[in-house]
């Protein structure tokens, strides 16, 4: 059976989901392509390549993580969660109703329970309105409040926030950049939603005001029993908040697993990687610590590479890396086991710095045209991958 007929048939379960908690949100081998618009009459239609074959499981009330690098589909996939993309294929179960292709007429009272925080306080909330009516816009939309109830609920919002209701009629270029982001959040959480998806809303934010922002979160959570999926790039933040955390590399999750586990025994190289650059505040032991430096960039989303997407950049890369895409499933090892799309992954103490590739950098696949092909590839190799020529017109 091949890895691609793995996930779809069985989605990778999160330790959460085995030990029997109740799942709010399930999504599997979720894809969302970007269509590229060509620049010849004749030219193939190609596609970016965002979110490809995610499956995930939440389970109610706790806050799922999810980290990566800029431009490995961290976002895409939330807001294809919240059905502001369509898919291009898979399925998202949201609280046991299959919401994938339903309407956007049927999704509306949907909207209620599956809410957003976006990632920057300013751009997210409109310059020329007052915030009254920013935060009141779910009650009108929906037909719930208006007039004097509208208002009140408004700045019951604005205080549980942390904002003086008194502040009702000011511009959002009156309020500072964590007093914004309250903002947002009371908006999201007007209808005490079920899901509240958090795309990275503190990176825009100092230290000091990071901290208020992610108490806030935590005592909303256990007040109203929240269910968050916390997208962000700072590692030592979503272990702080998450229980549990994915791994995203070019439009694939690579690990998944408890904070503390994925922080103790990382298994898939990639992860190690980026643990390697989180600051130690200690000195002595960060003088001790080998930072893992990368070769080469990110392989292009619109031809991704064969096999393992992390093989031409991986210290650990073999041969199967380069021909077989592993399966997001359960490492065997020291110390404890979670899903890792590794063929080698990495044992508990390793260094990734002690590794070098098994393989060349002749042997790795490498892109031409759009097409992916060996560097030694020989001219008529690279012919048959390229798009039709047609007389007198341009591929």
């Amino acid at each position: 059976m091949t890895s691609a007929a793995k996930s779809d048939s069985n989605p990778v379960p999160t330790a959460a989901e085995a030990d029997g908690d109740d799942v709010l949100l399930r999504v599997e081998n979720l894809v969302k392509y970007f269509p590229i618009k060509g620049t010849g009459l004749f030219r193939e239609k190609e596609f970016v390549h965002a979110v490809d074959g995610v499956s995930l499981t939440i389970p109610r009330g706790q806050t799922f993580g999810i980290v990566g690098e800029t431009g490995c589909g961290k976002s895409t996939l939330a807001r294809c969660v919240a059905r502001l993309y369509d898919v291009t294929s898979g399925r998202i179960v949201f609280d046991g109703r299959d919401i994938t292709k339903v309407s956007q007429r049927s999704m509306r009272p949907l909207r209620r329970e599956i809410q957003m925080i976006f990632q920057d306080p300013i751009g997210s909330l409109n310059p020329r309105r007052r915030v009254g009516s920013i935060i009141g816009d779910p009650f009108a939309i929906h037909g719930l409040a208006s007039g004097a109830e509208r208002k009140r609920r408004v700045q019951e919002l604005m205080e549980r926030v942390g904002l003086n209701p008194e502040h009702y009629n000011r511009f959002p270029a009156e309020f500072s950049g964590g007093q914004r982001q309250r903002i947002g959040v009371a908006r999201a959480l007007a209808f005490q939603p079920k899901l509240i998806i958090c795309d990275e809303p503190v990176s825009a934010l100092d230290v000091s005001i990071q901290a208020q922002v992610i108490n806030l979160l935590a005592d909303l959570q256990a007040e109203f029993g929240l269910t968050y999926i916390f997208i962000a790039h700072d590692l030592s933040v979503v272990r702080h908040v998450s229980k549990s955390i994915a791994v995203m590399y070019l439009g694939k999750v690579t690990e998944i697993a408890p904070a503390e586990d994925l922080f103790t025994v990382p298994r898939h190289p990639y992860t190690g990687a980026l643990l390697s650059a989180v600051p130690v505040p200690n000195p002595d032991e960060s003088d001790q610590r080998k930072q893992i430096i990368l070769v080469g960039d990110v392989p292009s989303p619109i031809a991704p590479p064969s096999g393992c997407r992390f093989h031409p950049r991986c210290p650990k890369a073999a041969p199967v890396c380069v021909t077989d895409d592993p399966p997001l499933e359960p490492r065997l090892g020291d110390g404890p086991e979670h899903p890792a799309a590794c063929h080698l992954p990495m044992a508990a103490g390793e260094n990734l710095a002690d590794f070098h590739p098994e393989i060349s950098k002749e042997e790795r696949v490498v892109e031409v045209e759009g097409s992916l092909l060996p560097d030694d590839a020989q001219p008529a190799d690279i012919a048959d991958a390229l798009p039709v020529r047609q007389e007198g017109g341009k591929p």
